[in-house]
């Protein structure tokens, strides 16, 4: 309990907080969420936790280790739980709805800028300078992770043996998440001080004063466990989903683009866990190997553009869906446009409807998890193995950058250089995600436009 002088002590109980209040809150996060999960789970803690205090921490970080444990988006999916804690069904879905639609909107003109465009020199220098920026950024996140979660050799050890599965041996991600969720398990019941690290998360500090759902607030009869509400939750989100496959189908056929991407992505979303730095290297095996639905180097294209908008880095996928309906003509030739919207927009409903039956159905059964062992070891072990999976990543976005015709082809320096100087900035001088993008950007122009006067 802190001292009676202090200033969590004397702060007032904050004043309840109306839907329409939580709407506009949400609304302005779905514009300001930029960073990554790191920056809008910041952005988040310090709107929720320190300034407003509708939630405490201790109950912000609980949420958020279920967040982290599910496939798919962890900010998205906690801004959806405490929504849905705070004004039950409905305030989960217009949290949960509102992080992801201005992205949406952004990265769809966005694309249409890239394909239209995208060989006008202006707009290929700026992609030159960005792609070096992103490849040190995914660097940059396995570091970032890593340092939270390899606090002991055990957790080194199953990330490099995650890095060796995935880098080797081609191992699915599905089948690496679910190893090292069972070493945590498992291993929590021998050996508990080793994955008793909460997922990684720092400490709850106190001092932010009581919260509107604070640490011994009773849990709100909406988000008690009941096999009625999870049936019908269930059943919603099965419903949904068969609807909007079914009118694929009976529009486009099963072998139609949209259709596959509608099944694709449902499995990217049921299947991939750590985020989005770790469901790449799953979608680029499915939409650029398998599908063919775009190249490579167009891959790293939309992650330099997911990194410039707010919302989920998941986002990723519609401008994938974007990029592959344009190409694949789903519409026809006249109505690339729109054939291209559809695509993103069938994209992201089925990447992001999980996340809201994930949240709604699992919330109430987490609300009785409050620092249990066995919730959280597993987290910990799945964690550490995502370090070795973006490492992973990291090497895969360096080859094609450093040797975009392959390793037959010449070496390209200049985005080695911008590569090394964009680490610098965000190693030792934590530099912005939005400056180093935008500074990045600036020198791939300039390269583009000097190069053919240096000869």
């Amino acid at each position: 309990m802190p001292p009676p002088n202090s200033p969590s002590a004397q702060a007032p109980l904050p004043a309840p907080v109306s839907f329409r209040e939580a709407f506009l809150f949400w609304l302005k996060l779905g514009f300001i969420s930029f960073g990554g999960p790191a920056g809008q789970i910041a952005i988040m803690h310090a709107e929720l936790v320190e300034r407003r205090r509708w939630i405490s921490e201790k109950r912000f970080l609980h949420a958020l280790n279920y967040c982290m444990l599910l496939p798919g988006p962890e900010a998205q999916q906690l801004a959806t739980y405490i929504g849905w804690l705070m004004h039950r069904t409905w305030g989960g879905i217009v949290a949960g709805a509102l992080f992801v639609l201005p992205s949406l909107f952004i990265l769809v003109g966005l694309s249409w800028v890239y394909l239209r465009f995208g060989d006008v020199p202006v707009v290929a220098g700026i992609f030159y300078g960005i792609k070096p920026a992103v490849t040190a950024l995914v660097l940059h996140a396995a570091h970032r992770i890593g340092t939270r979660a390899l606090k002991n050799g055990w957790m080194w050890a199953i990330a490099g043996l995650s890095f060796v599965a995935i880098f080797a041996f081609d191992t699915p991600f599905p089948a690496i998440v679910l190893a090292a969720g069972l070493i945590g398990y498992f291993g929590a019941r021998r050996w508990p001080a080793v994955f008793a690290l909460g997922g990684g998360h720092a400490a709850v500090h106190a001092g932010y004063g009581p919260a509107l759902i604070d640490d011994d607030t009773p849990t709100p009869d909406h988000a008690r466990f009941s096999r009625r509400h999870l049936a019908k939750v269930l059943a919603a989100g099965l419903t949904l989903w068969l609807a909007a496959m079914g009118l694929l189908v009976a529009t486009q056929g099963w072998e139609g683009t949209l259709t596959q991407m509608g099944w694709f992505f449902t499995k990217a979303a049921l299947f991939t866990f750590g985020g989005a730095y770790a469901v790449l290297p799953y979608v680029y095996q499915g939409a650029v190997e398998q599908y063919q639905w775009l190249s490579g180097p167009q891959m790293i294209d939309g992650l330099a553009l997911g990194e410039t908008t707010p919302g989920p880095l998941i986002m990723v996928v519609a401008f994938v869906g974007f990029v592959g309906g344009w190409l694949q003509q789903v519409w026809g030739p006249d109505a690339l446009f729109a054939g291209a919207a559809a695509a993103a927009t069938v994209v992201t409903f089925v990447t992001f409807l999980p996340s809201f039956i994930f949240i709604l159905a699992g919330g109430p059964a987490v609300e009785a998890t409050h620092g249990k062992l066995g919730f959280t070891a597993p987290l910990s072990a799945i964690t550490a193995a995502v370090v070795g999976v973006i490492l992973n990543l990291a090497l895969f976005f360096t080859y094609h950058l450093l040797w975009p015709q392959g390793f037959s082809g010449p070496f390209d320096a200049i985005p080695a250089v911008i590569a090394v100087g964009a680490a610098v900035a965000l190693f030792r001088f934590k530099v912005g995600v939005l400056a180093l993008l935008g500074g990045c950007a600036l020198v791939g122009l300039a390269v583009t436009f000097l190069r053919p006067l240096l000869g």
